[in-house]
């Protein structure tokens, strides 16, 4: 079993992945991001490097025998002006800054070359973690009902349609109603504007109507910024009157699945998997 380097950004992901790797006995370091990683990873073995500091974290992962590493978590877009890169970083940021003008996709390619040019081979977090994405059908005790279906069909070509301009992966449908897409701001932010917007147009906690799609981009890097839904996704869903949420099997991951099936089933909210490519 080789060794795995965990580059950690913010939000749960890291944390569920390096719990998972300690239950099943798979050696690995956590190199957490400055200002971004949980503190909980700071009781596993590895070290905390700036976003510039790729030299530090090729040499702490070789130092600690790595062979694979694995990117999770959250990262926002840095001011490559404030940077402090050590010599390395120096060398590779002007190709990030090139990279991200063509948008988070080239961005995230162009890092993911630059370790493995240095000998690494790359992970994506489903493969750490099988179990973690989106099954086919329903998760959990509540299904879509019939109204929802139009819903499920728009939201999901909406998501899919801006992430063709690499945008976003999200997309917030009410009764036909594009209410909201996804940009830089996130998910989470995404679902508070929705929770703002007028009962008129949206569903409330005595009436459920519309629909959270998340899909990952024709162009998306799997190995890297897969969708995510958790718990935290399920709440405000239900906040913004949401009925429920659907995704591509196999393309979503899932947060604690057992909690994210206890939440939905409380909220009474639906969450479902649908084949990729298809409208559900």
């Amino acid at each position: 079993m080789r060794k795995l380097g965990l580059i950690a950004g913010g939000g749960a992901l890291p944390v569920e992945l390096a719990a998972h790797c300690e239950a099943a006995g798979r050696p690995f370091a956590v190199m957490r991001l400055r200002s971004f990683a949980d503190a909980a990873l700071s009781r596993y073995p590895g070290m905390e490097v700036g976003l510039g500091e790729f030299g530090k974290v090729f040499k702490a992962l070789k130092a600690q025998g790595c062979e694979v590493v694995c990117f999770a978590g959250t990262v926002n877009r840095p001011d490559w002006s404030a940077l402090m890169p050590d010599l390395r970083g120096v060398k590779v940021i002007p190709g990030l800054i090139q990279a991200a003008r063509r948008g988070d996709d080239a961005l995230l390619r162009r890092v993911l070359d630059e370790f493995e040019t240095e000998g690494f081979a790359i992970e994506g977090a489903h493969e750490v973690r099988g179990e973690m994405t989106l099954p086919v059908g329903v998760l959990g005790a509540h299904a879509p009902r019939p109204q929802d279906q139009h819903d499920i069909e728009r939201a999901l070509l909406v998501a899919r349609e801006i992430g063709k301009l690499d945008v976003g992966q999200g997309a917030v449908v009410c009764e036909g109603l594009v209410l909201a897409v996804e940009a830089q701001e996130g998910t989470d932010s995404m679902l508070r504007r929705v929770a703002d917007l007028p009962q008129a147009i949206r569903g409330t906690a005595e009436r459920r109507r519309g629909v959270l799609a998340k899909a990952p981009k024709p162009i998306q890097e799997t190995r890297v910024d897969l969708p995510t839904i958790g718990v935290a996704t399920l709440q405000r869903a239900a906040r913004a009157g949401l009925a429920g949420i659907v995704g591509e099997a196999g393309n979503l991951l899932v947060l604690d699945r057992a909690a994210v099936i206890a939440c939905a089933d409380d909220l009474g909210l639906f969450v479902l998997g649908v084949e990729p490519g298809s409208l559900g």
